[in-house]
């Protein structure tokens, strides 16, 4: 199935609405039956037959057929936000006893899931660093039910070997879960490596415009079935048929979208690696990248993202040389048409920067659809007007 096909056709029955080119938005909370009959066949399977747009929606479905394929998957569940996605996604998959592996420096509200949400319901987590499998190995326990991978994560690029993780946790009888936000489905594919369930914040690319709220569980009809019939009806964190039609015209433009924001970002990643002002570039595709032929195997192409670790000895340079950027917005999130800039400095109490900790100093960029050269001009002068003394 080519990718034209999957966002341009697959799932829209034209004839069943019109022949519109746009598909319809079905703007409903509740269906109709015309008899007992009808009714009693719906509630017996709400995920065959709509009932209430609380659990499907022909708008969604088309949306859900064509992420599914998008990522090679047999079926898909959409919801409101990428956290919805992974919590409902893990809570599925646990009881209480149950033992979790999760790689390091996940997502901020990832974390917060396995450190503070779950124990609650005696549900266990150990975090280990992911880029080595016998971590993954060392950290099992007979109770171990799901390992959480995000390869990349979104800040500092770590990867897994998302093909050695599979082949360990299958054969422990372990669910594999990821979070495929950085790369999308059109960078990577990790089911085809062999990962049970992807989950992506449908919010950044596939959204695309920065104006809509998103997230997406891929996986086998098998699992999206048990998904759905339980812990995804009992939450309610349901797509509403308004941000599904946003997200489906969205879909439309995905490929040039990305194909422009992973070409910039590596045009400027090649222009400041080397630059004298930064000490580190973090960047899967860059030949400096400790995992840098893990990511050409798995990874089609580099996303839009990248960090660097300036040359500072102060907080107030970070902040003069961010302040300084004229085409950046600075905000959190990223996958839009903006190109964003943010600092972990403020994330953390000025009075507790520390110049040597290297994680201090870093400046996560998204790349957009601006031209690269005004982006790249954009950052040279606020290198120039903010960063003055280098790391001594």
């Amino acid at each position: 199935m080519d990718l034209s096909y999957i966002l341009n056709i697959l799932g829209e029955e034209r004839e069943n609405y019109y022949h519109a080119v746009a598909p319809p938005i079905i703007q409903t909370s509740n269906f109709a039956f015309d008899d007992v009959a009808a009714l009693r066949e719906s509630l017996k399977d709400e995920f065959v037959n709509p009932l209430y747009s609380r659990g499907l929606n022909p708008t969604l479905d088309i949306l859900r057929k064509k992420l599914a394929a998008l990522d090679g998957a047999e079926d898909a569940l959409v919801v409101g936000s990428g956290v919805a996605a992974t919590f409902i996604a893990v809570l599925a998959n646990v009881k209480q006893g149950d033992h979790v592996i999760c790689v390091e420096k996940p997502y901020s509200w990832t974390n917060k899931l396995f450190n503070d949400l779950l124990p609650r319901f005696g549900v266990t987590c150990t975090f280990i660093d992911g880029t080595k499998i016998e971590n993954f190995e060392n950290a099992l326990k007979p109770n171990t039910k799901i390992i959480y991978l995000e390869s990349p994560n979104t800040f500092t690029f770590e990867l897994q070997d998302l093909e050695a993780v599979s082949k360990l946790a299958k054969s422990k009888n372990i669910l594999t879960i990821i979070d495929n936000t950085y790369c999308s489905p059109l960078n990577q594919k990790p089911i085809e490596w062999g990962i049970d369930i992807t989950i992506q914040t449908a919010t950044k690319y596939i959204g695309g415009h920065s104006d809509v709220l998103g997230g997406v569980i891929c996986g086998s009809s098998e699992m999206i079935k048990k998904i759905f019939k339980s812990d995804f009806l009992n939450i309610g964190a349901t797509l509403s048929p308004f941000n599904a039609w946003l997200m489906l015209r969205s879909l439309r433009t995905l490929d040039l979208r990305v194909d422009r924001s992973s070409e910039s970002a590596s045009k400027l990643v090649a222009h400041l690696e080397l630059h004298p002002k930064i000490e580190k570039m973090y960047f899967p595709f860059s030949k400096t990248f400790p995992q840098n032929e893990l990511a050409k195997k798995q990874m089609k192409r580099n996303g839009g993202m990248f960090t660097v670790a300036l040359k500072v000895n102060s907080i107030d340079e970070i902040e003069k040389f961010c302040n300084s950027l004229k085409r950046f917005l600075m905000a959190v999130s990223w996958g839009g048409h903006e190109s964003l800039v943010f600092p972990v400095c403020a994330s953390i109490p000025k009075e507790t920067f520390d110049p040597a900790i290297i994680h201090h100093r870093l400046v996560r960029f998204y790349i957009g659809l601006e031209d690269a050269e005004i982006l790249k001009e954009d950052i040279e002068q606020a290198l120039e007007v903010g960063v003055n003394s280098l790391l001594l």
